[in-house]
């Protein structure tokens, strides 16, 4: 919803154009850097408290980031508010995989919660832009009544009896390396546009950032209850899983970033045409993600996961049209269209397709694992394309350095459809492994 807000917060507040960054990316930088430590946490300390004192912070958080008058104060929210995210999500989504059998019920389930997800980052654009027209603060206290609304709701549904935790106790060193780890990636890929990727600072942040995460496989090598068992990713369909949103996510945030630049800065559209532009597919996901369930029961989730690579491929390439008189028909709907099928069917298919096969007590791992690749997509892909952008100098706003952007999301849609459709011929040789007998099929996964 504040991606909308931007320009107006920036003037109301004073702020420069790398100040405003990081009105976005404070929120990155604390949902990303602690989504492991927040999904761990719920298997832990229990998944119903763990969400609702994460949803009440964000609820707070999302309160002083609209009432606020100075950009730092601002952005100090928004961080804290990402953190609380990153323990809200995997919690919630842990909450659903361990309330309903692998199955049926759980992707209905699935289908359900990720259709609010997904459809909430859709129409949350439109809607800022009908709030932007209004007043920019509203954009950051929207939040606050619903989540109100849903902390009354779960302590009302959740149950508040004894939960099932995983066992053993926290990891610290873990913890430690890994946030560390995540933090330092997101800041280091969010600011490289600005330092340069080739200068000093972005290269030896990278080799820490290595040297992190390579401490952190040896701590959780040794540790007799670590952060992540790492035997977790031995899984194929999990780590196609982690790999297919970090591409969905990825792209499509790079995407919008450009399309944002192209409707309103080039083309001169209002904050409401902008958001009313990607309604189309904001409508599609609302309202067909809740049978996605039906449909992964039916056809799988490989077949819908390589579909939807393929369509948001497809939706990619009819913007690289672009030009000073867009076609509405020919290319903007149209193009909407495949990105919302993309997002209904993927979207859900990689939720299942994460959580399917994992121990209930690492349910919140897994989430975690899931939204951390989203997260991290998104601020990876994201500072490429803005570099991408800035290198004519210049012309940052040219259709050729537009086109060039897209083309990264283009690009990355298409490796995605390559590593799905891997994945569906994985898939395959695993079913006539089962039929030949049913112990190759834990050598072949």
């Amino acid at each position: 919803m504040v991606g909308v807000a931007l320009p107006a917060i920036q003037h109301d507040l004073g702020l420069s154009t790398s100040s405003l960054q990081w009105v976005v990316s404070g929120y990155v930088l604390g949902y990303g850097g602690l989504l492991l430590l927040g999904g761990r946490t719920a298997d832990l300390l229990g998944r119903r408290r763990v969400f609702l004192v994460a949803l009440a912070v964000f609820a707070v958080a999302s309160l002083l980031g609209g009432v606020v008058d100075d950009g730092g104060l601002l952005i100090a929210a928004r961080f804290v508010k990402g953190v609380a995210a990153a323990f809200t999500a995997p919690a919630a989504l842990s909450i659903i995989t361990t309330t309903f059998p692998e199955g049926p019920e759980r992707n209905r389930a699935l289908s359900i919660f990720t259709a609010c997800g997904a459809s909430g980052y859709s129409l949350g654009l439109v809607l800022s832009g009908l709030l932007t027209e209004i007043g920019w603060r509203w954009t950051l206290l929207m939040p606050v009544p619903v989540a109100v609304i849903a902390l009354v709701a779960a302590l009302k549904v959740l149950p508040s009896g004894r939960e099932e935790r995983a066992e053993g106790g926290h990891d610290l060193v873990g913890a430690v390396l890994i946030t560390a780890s995540m933090l330092l990636l997101v800041f280091t890929v969010v600011q490289a546009p600005e330092a340069g990727w080739a200068s000093l600072r972005t290269i030896g942040s990278l080799v820490a950032v290595a040297v992190l995460l390579l401490l952190f496989v040896v701590a959780e090598r040794r540790m007799r209850h670590p952060l992540v068992r790492l035997g977790i990713l031995r899984s194929g369909s999990l780590v196609r899983a982690n790999l297919g949103l970090l591409i969905l996510m990825g792209s499509y945030v790079a995407f919008q970033f450009v399309a944002m630049q192209y409707f309103q800065n080039l083309l001169g559209w209002s904050a409401l045409g902008t958001a009313l532009a990607f309604l189309p597919a904001g409508l599609l996901v609302a309202v067909t993600s809740t049978k996605m369930g039906d449909f992964a029961d039916r056809f799988g989730t490989g077949k819908l996961i390589v579909v939807g690579a393929a369509a948001l491929a497809g939706g990619y390439a009819m913007f690289l049209g672009i030009d000073r008189t867009p076609s509405l028909g020919g290319m903007v709907i149209p193009g909407m269209i495949l990105l919302g099928i993309a997002f209904a069917l993927s979207f859900p298919s990689l939720n299942i397709q994460a959580t399917n096969g994992v121990h209930d007590d690492e349910q919140g791992l897994a989430s975690g694992l899931l939204n951390t690749s989203g997260q991290v997509g998104g601020a990876i892909v994201l500072a490429v394309v803005t570099a991408v952008l800035t290198s004519g100098g210049g012309e940052t706003l040219s259709i050729a350095s537009m086109r060039a952007a897209i083309v990264v999301s283009l690009v990355l849609a298409l490796v995605g459809l390559v590593v799905s459709a891997a994945g569906l011929r994985s898939r395959k040789a695993v079913t006539a492994a089962e039929q030949e007998s049913p112990a190759a099929v834990y050598e072949t996964l």
